[in-house]
């Protein structure tokens, strides 16, 4: 595979640095070793995280449509609507994004901080909808990109997530290279990778791009949008896509594709106690900050997994952290005392 023929615009800083967890893994009993890769720290932009990876390869096309807007869509808190907005601001282009009500969450300033009040700091046309969650395409989306033009302006959509965009996958096979590298540095590979997964590209571009090697069921998905079945129909259509992209010359398995479903109650976007208790364990063994909305449910299913002993002892877990802690201010009465 060869990612060199798709144009990339840079918006993030280079490979992503891999670190170990040794005091969150001793917590945890010490018999699996885990490390993380921070692509929470990945670019100067707006705080960063995995959206930029995606961005990256999605924003040359952008700029050859001529579009003067970028338009896209995402829950009030959304991670992607900040980086769509903060690329734009890069660019100096226009940025329009829905902002629907994705997450029953009732915080007395959650439409206000975080994630929100970063998108409008950096001047995207942020319009609030009070449709609920779905990982599909919406008709407010297609409503905003009509605005656009009904104003004179040329927009270019951005999918929820930025993942059933045609390239919307490439980033993450780019990452599953950066990590081969990083192996042959250490000397040694991961077991397994644990990776938060909603609208989908994040894990299908990982997915194909550890398959080069065997290994794409050892890209273990957390969900954390509490519907799974079309979690993997979305995740299935975008390998697929990018596979024949990237050119990988086979096809992915189904039991390849690998979604553990248990961790996204009470809803999309909700934390659980046990949500809560991974937050906090993260945050106090390694100072790693994770969100409630993914990251934490992510952290809260390797937890699980590796007190319920699915990893071998001696396994080398990876835990991708995707970034989202902007999305913790829309939670301060929760975490009001840690």
């Amino acid at each position: 595979m060869n990612l060199d023929k798709f144009e990339r615009y840079r918006l993030t800083f280079g490979p992503t640095p891999v670190e170990p967890l040794p005091r969150l893994s001793q917590a945890l009993g010490g018999a699996v070793e885990i490390w993380a890769k921070r692509d929470d720290c990945n670019s100067g932009l707006a705080l960063g995280g995995n959206k930029l990876r995606k961005l990256e390869y999605i924003i040359p096309d952008a700029i050859a449509s001529g579009a003067d807007t970028l338009v896209s869509i995402g829950g009030v808190q959304s991670n992607h609507t900040r980086m769509v907005a903060a690329t734009a601001a890069k660019l100096g282009m226009k940025c329009v994004v829905i902002q629907e009500s994705w997450v029953p969450h009732n915080d007395a300033v959650y439409d206000r901080v975080g994630n929100i009040q970063l998108t409008r700091l950096m001047g995207a046309d942020s319009r609030i909808v009070e449709d609920g969650f779905d990982i599909g395409i919406r008709q407010s989306w297609e409503d905003a990109l009509q605005s656009v033009r009904d104003a004179g302006g040329v927009p270019y959509a951005i999918p929820a997530g930025a993942s059933v965009h045609p390239l919307g996958g490439l980033g993450y096979v780019g990452f599953a290279e950066e990590v081969r590298a990083q192996e042959r540095e250490l000397g040694f590979s991961f077991d397994y990778v644990i990776v938060c997964v909603v609208t989908g590209s994040t894990q299908a571009g990982m997915i194909v791009g550890f398959a080069a090697d065997g290994r794409a069921d050892r890209v273990i998905g957390i969900d954390a949008s509490g519907t799974p079945e079309r979690v993997r129909e979305q995740v299935r259509g975008i390998v697929d896509n990018t596979a024949s992209l990237v050119q990988l010359g086979r096809r992915v398995e189904d039991r390849e594709i690998v979604i553990v479903p248990d961790y996204a109650y009470p809803a999309y976007g909700v934390p659980s106690e046990a949500t809560n208790d991974a937050i906090r364990l993260a945050a106090r063994t390694e100072a790693m900050i994770t969100d409630p909305v993914y990251e934490g449910k992510s952290m809260q299913g390797m937890i699980d997994l590796v007190r319920k002993r699915v990893f071998p002892a001696g396994s080398r877990v990876l835990y991708a952290h995707l970034g989202g802690a902007p999305a913790l201010n829309g939670y301060s009465y929760t975490y009001r005392n840690g």
